[in-house]
C-alpha cells in the first residue's frame, strides 16, 4: 500500500497508525515552493513531531484520546527560516559568511562552508591563499582546479568544501549506497530497564516533555531545532559546548529558545559533565560521528552506561560510508545529493527555499526522542536513534527522474485517511525575505461525530506575510523578534516559556 510522507514518517518512527487521522492539514498554496517536494516533507516532519508529542501527552496526563494535531503551512514555512525572520535589537543576522558560497571550478562547481573561524583558516590553507584573501583572491585559486580535487584537499586540511554532483552521480557515489542502505530513522532499544518515572502531568498548557532532562551535545541547525523543540514541550534542555569552540551568537539566539547554555571542558570538568549525565533522561549530539567517543561518549557507550538513557545521534552523511567520519552542513548536503543542480536554473547550481534538511531533521529527531519517551513509559528502557542530514535528503529526492514526492501516493483510490486536510490561504513570500544562499501506549484517538469533511475551505482570509507566525520578546541579548513554533496539537504551549541568553553563561546543572 502507499503512503503519504506523513504517515511514512510515522510508520518509521514506530507510531499507531491509529492516530493518524487526527492530524489536520492547513494547506497554502505556495509556502516553500520548489521543484522538489520540499512542503510535504517539512508537514510530515512537524506533523508526526506534533503527533508523537500529543501521545506522549496524553498519556503521561491519563487523557483517554489523543490531543489533535494542526499543521499549517504558514507556520512550517515560517519556522522552517527562523533564521532568516530572527531580528535582535531590530538586526537582522547574516546566515553565510562571504566564503561560504558556489565557486566556479576548471570543470563545474564546488560549494564551500566557511562560516567558523576555524574552518575559514583551513580552507585558505588549502587553497594556498593568504589568511586575509579575499573572494576574488579565492576565485583565482579554484578556477584551474577541478572540483573533485578542491573536495579532497579542503576535507584532507580539515575544511569543508564539496563538488557539484547531479542526482545521478550521487546515486553511484559510495556513501549514496551506504546511506539508501538504511531507514530514515535508525531506531533500536538498549536494556536493561532503568530510567527515572516521570511525574504524572496536570495542568496546562500540556507538556509532554515536563520533567525530562536532556543534555543537548549539538550545533548550528537541525540538532539545536530538535532539542529547542523538546525545551518547547517542557523538557529541562542545557546545552553542552566546549570552550574553546564558540558559536555563532546569532545563530544560538535562533534555536536557544527554551534552553540554557553553558561551556564545559570534557577533560578538565568531566566529573561535572559525569554528574549531569548521570541524572539525564536524553543525550542528543551532533557533532561528526567519532568526535566524543574518546571521551567515552560514543552512542553505544552511553547505552550501556545509563540504562533508561535515549539517545539521539545526528550528522550530517551518517556514521557510516566512506564520508561516516565527515564534517557537514545542509548546503554541502544539497551540493553533493543533485537538489542543487535539480533546484538550479541552467547552468548555474541552486538551493531549496529552506535549509529544509536541517530544519526537517531536527524535527524528525525531536519526534524520534518522544517516541522513546512513550515506548520507555512501557518499560523503563533506553532507545538509540539515528538521523543523517544525506538520508532525509535522499527521503526529499526519491523520485526525482518520475517526478515523485517521498512516499507520494500515485494512486488517489489508494489513499489512506492519514491526513486532514484544510484548504487554506496561500503562503507569499515576504519581499524583505532573504534569498536561500544567504540566508501514548494504551491510548487511542477516537474520531469525534461532529469532525469535518475530509477537505474543508477556509474562505475570505488572505496571507501575504509571515506576521501570524512572528512574536516579540525581551531578552538577556536584546528585543527579539522570532518566529513561532509549528508544533500545534489541542492544549499543547504555543510559545517557549523563555528567551535564549547569552552562549555558555549559565550553571552546569539541572533546573
Amino acid at each position: 500500500m502507499t503512503h503519504s510522507p506523513m504517515a511514512a514518517a510515522w510508520q518509521e518512527l514506530g507510531g499507531d497508525p491509529a492516530l493518524l487521522p487526527g492530524v489536520s492539514t492547513v494547506v497554502r498554496a505556495g509556502a516553500l515552493e520548489a521543484r522538489l517536494p520540499v512542503r510535504e516533507l517539512a508537514r510530515a516532519c512537524v506533523g508526526v513531531c506534533a503527533l508523537a508529542a500529543a501521545e506522549l501527552g496524553a498519556r503521561r496526563a491519563g487523557l483517554a484520546q489523543v490531543p489533535r494535531v494542526t499543521v499549517d503551512d504558514g507556520a512550517v514555512a515560517t519556522a522552517f527560516v527562523s533564521e532568516r525572520h530572527l531580528t535582535i535589537d531590530g538586526r537582522a543576522p547574516v546566515s553565510f559568511a562571504p566564503l561560504s558560497r558556489f565557486w566556479r571550478t576548471a570543470d563545474g562547481w564546488v560549494r564551500t562552508h566557511a562560516n567558523y573561524p576555524h574552518h575559514r583558516a583551513r580552507l585558505l590553507d588549502a587553497v594556498g591563499t593568504a589568511h586575509d584573501a579575499t573572494v576574488e583572491d579565492v576565485a583565482g585559486a579554484l578556477a584551474g582546479r577541478s572540483a573533485r580535487e578542491v573536495e579532497e584537499t579542503v576535507y584532507a586540511a580539515g575544511g569543508l568544501a564539496v563538488a557539484l554532483r547531479s542526482a545521478k552521480e550521487w546515486a553511484a557515489h559510495e556513501q549514496a549506497v551506504a546511506v539508501a542502505r538504511r531507514p530514515l530513522i535508525e531506531r533500536g532499544r538498549s536494556g536493561p530497564a532503568g530510567a527515572r518515572v516521570l511525574t504524572p502531568l496536570d495542568g496546562g498548557p500540556l507538556l509532554p516533555a515536563a520533567g525530562v532532562r536532556v543534555l543537548d551535545l549539538t550545533r548550528v541547525i537541525a540538532g539545536p531545532v530538535a532539542t529547542r523543540t523538546l525545551a518547547l514541550l517542557g523538557a529541562d534542555v542545557l546545552r553542552v559546548d566546549a570552550p574553546g569552540l564558540p558559536e555563532d551568537p546569532d545563530a544560538h539566539a535562533d534555536t536557544g529558545f527554551g534552553k540554557r547554555s553553558t561551556v564545559l571542558d570534557l577533560a578538565a570538568d568531566r566529573h561535572t559533565f559525569d554528574g549531569l549525565l548521570a541524572a539525564a533522561d536524553v543525550v542528543v549530539t551532533g557533532y561528526r560521528p567519532g568526535a566524543l567517543d574518546r571521551f567515552g561518549l560514543s552512542p553505544e557507550a552511553l547505552a550501556e552506561r545509563e540504562p533508561g538513557l535515549i539517545v539521539a545521534q545526528l550528522s550530517a552523511w551518517g556514521a557510516y560510508g566512506p564520508w561516516g567520519g565527515r564534517r557537514g552542513f545542509d548546503s554541502l548536503v544539497q551540493v553533493a545529493t543533485g537538489i542543487a543542480v535539480t533546484e538550479g536554473p541552467p547552468e548555474r547550481p541552486g538551493a531549496l527555499p529552506a535549509q529544509a534538511l536541517d530544519h526537517g531533521t531536527g524535527y524528525l529527531l525531536a519526534a524520534a526522542v518522544l517516541r522513546a519517551l512513550t515506548e520507555r513509559a512501557e518499560d523503563g528502557r533506553g532507545s538509540l536513534v539515528r538521523l543523517a542530514l544525506a538520508r532525509t535528503a535522499a527521503w526529499l529526492t526519491d523520485g526525482i527522474e518520475r517526478g515523485e514526492a517521498p512516499g507520494a501516493v500515485t494512486d488517489p483510490a489508494a489513499e489512506v485517511p492519514s491526513e486532514r486536510r484544510v484548504a487554506g490561504p496561500p503562503y507569499t513570500r515576504p519581499a524583505t525575505e532573504l534569498p536561500s544562499e544567504r540566508r501514548v501506549a494504551g491510548v487511542s484517538y477516537t474520531r469525534p461525530a461532529t469532525e469535518l469533511p475530509s477537505e474543508r475551505r477556509v474562505a475570505g482570509v488572505s496571507y501575504d506575510r509571515p506576521d501570524a507566525w512572528l512574536s516579540e520578546r525581551d531578552s538577556r541579548i536584546g528585543r527579539l523578534r522570532h518566529a513561532l513554533p509549528p508544533v500545534s496539537f489541542t492544549g499543547g504551549p504555543t510559545d517557549w516559556s523563555r528567551p535564549p541568553g547569552p552562549w555558555g553563561t549559565d550553571a552546569a546543572r539541572w533546573a
